[in-house]
């Protein structure tokens, strides 16, 4: 941590509260407690900023970090002391990072990290801790503890069961959440990596959820034999099941959350939900079908349903003589201003093309083109066509619940035709 970044966190410190600091006097006053007093940067910094607050008479900027504060509280450009329970530890990706988790209070959730140069004890899975002198900064739009060299962690000797409260999608946001919801769609995955994709939903909306493979490989080395057992692996989420999800990771990208259920306890539940849709409409041209549409081949291992290769080759399961059939549409769908990718099952593929699988199935094994002549009928079929289709949009592309041709209406292209100047035929 150098001194430029220690000015810049005290500056926003103490502007968030009104005051505007000269950035040029913070970093000369860290300096000279570093330098010339030997004074280590977390204590330098904890020093001018409680001088600076009392200079500009500004209070609750975080000058001591001794207060105990409860995790909902905490934003980032704090020192903060916190009393919480481990309850998710996740791989590290860096071996300047020597460990990642959750810890949550009954106020709320968080991610920490411990830097590998701190040198501070493991934290184990289940036990609670008390963190002094921790900073918070920000991960990916939500407060991250980081546990350096000045934190000092102590395990403490209590087991308070957390109930974490249960947020609609709708109200959702980075960081660490809890929800209730029901599994409404089981996606191919996308990567080698994940377990499983799919689409969660409850009263107030939807929200996409991804499990990524682990290695399982049990606890760590040094844990406490009699420490709560931490578990191995996830297991895939049932299709139409409601889950209670505590403490998933949630992330953003292109304006979007998801949730990463890799950090998350999940149990499943008797009742049911009936889910809220956001759903997109889009009226427009089909200017392409792409490769994979038509007739094509599924892996039958139950959970898998990836699509397998023309040499019915599954990248999980390997060679699949006992595929199943099933009917898709990927397509780009164009309303003049932007184009879309659009995906469609089986059953509204049916209804666009007039085709039904069995149908299709008996053609393809009775055709010399196989396959191809499901593609070619297919894309014959939609390609050039206006359509309006509706379904939830999700990581660029819309997944389609219903699709219906777009009537020819004569009074909209004579309305058109006027305003271009022009004559109708």
């Amino acid at each position: 941590m150098n001194l430029s970044e220690v000015t810049e966190r005290i500056s926003r410190k103490l502007e968030a509260k009104g005051a505007q600091p000269d950035r040029q006097k913070i970093e000369s006053r860290l300096h000279r407690l570093v330098e010339e007093f030997g004074v280590n940067i977390a204590e330098a910094e904890r020093t001018v900023t409680g001088d600076l607050a009392r200079e500009y008479n500004l209070t609750g900027v975080g000058s001591t970090s001794t207060e105990l504060r409860p995790i909902s509280e905490i934003v980032p450009g704090e020192w903060v002391t916190i009393e919480g329970k481990i309850v998710a530890l996740t791989p590290s990706l860096s071996p300047s990072i020597a460990q990642t988790g959750i810890i949550a209070d009954s106020s709320g959730a968080m991610r920490f990290v411990t830097w590998t140069r701190a040198n501070a004890p493991a934290m184990e899975y289940g036990r609670w801790y008390r963190i002094e002198s921790a900073v918070v900064d920000e991960y990916k739009g939500a407060p991250n503890l980081k546990i350096h060299s000045g934190t000092t962690i102590s395990r403490m000797e209590k087991d308070v069961p957390l109930l974490p409260s249960i947020t609609p999608i709708t109200e959702l946001k980075s960081g660490v959440g809890s929800v209730r919801a029901k599994v409404i769609q089981d996606w191919e995955v996308s990567h080698d990596r994940m377990l499983q994709t799919g689409l969660l939903g409850d009263e107030s909306g939807t929200i996409k959820f991804v499990i990524w493979k682990e290695d399982g490989d049990g606890p760590s080395q040094g844990a406490d034999p009699a420490a709560p057992e931490e578990p191995l692996g996830k297991e895939k989420l049932s299709l139409d099941t409601v889950y209670n999800i505590f403490y998933a990771t949630i992330d953003e990208y292109n304006g979007r959350l998801s949730l990463s259920l890799n950090t998350a306890m999940y149990i499943s539940d008797e009742g049911d939900i009936e889910v809220g849709r956001n759903e997109t409409e889009i009226q427009g041209a089909l200017v392409h079908v792409a490769p994979g549409s038509g007739l094509i081949k599924r892996c039958p291992v139950e959970g898998c349903n990836r699509t397998l290769s023309r040499q019915n080759y599954c990248p999980v399961h390997e060679i699949q003589p006992n595929f199943r059939y099933d009917l898709r549409l990927k397509a780009v769908l164009d309303d003049g201003i932007r184009a879309r990718n659009v995906l469609m099952q089986r059953d509204v593929v049916e209804k666009l093309v007039g085709i039904t699988l069995d149908e299709a199935i008996g053609i393809a094994e009775s055709n010399p083109l196989g396959m191809d002549e499901i593609f070619y009928r297919v894309r014959n079929a939609v390609l050039g066509r206006y359509y309006t289709c509706s379904g939830g949009e999700f990581a660029g592309r819309l997944l389609v619940d219903s699709c219906v041709p777009v009537t020819f209406k004569p009074e909209e292209l004579a309305a058109l035709l006027n305003r271009a100047g022009g004559e109708a035929a």
